[in-house]
């Protein structure tokens, strides 16, 4: 009688416990994301910036010479 009574009233445990696996799964710290839930620059709309850009900024802030960036921009096309 007592093993009926804790079936019936622990019956919504089960597809709780399902669910929190599937949630943590999905969104938790499994190493699981699906497709649309990576985290990229562009997701809300803006395009992700290109290797030419990025030179031309490394190169507009010192950070290379210029023939540093004539053969890294060689290199790249």
């Amino acid at each position: 009688m007592w093993s009926n009574q804790f079936w019936m009233g622990g019956m919504w445990v089960f597809p709780l416990l399902f669910l929190l696996v599937v949630a943590f799964m999905v969104f938790g710290r499994c190493g699981y994301r699906p497709g649309w839930f990576q985290n990229r620059n562009y997701s809300s709309g803006e395009q992700a910036e290109s290797a030419i850009d990025i030179l031309k900024k490394r190169y507009a802030n010192g950070e290379i010479s210029k023939e540093e960036f004539d053969n890294i921009k060689k290199d790249l096309r």
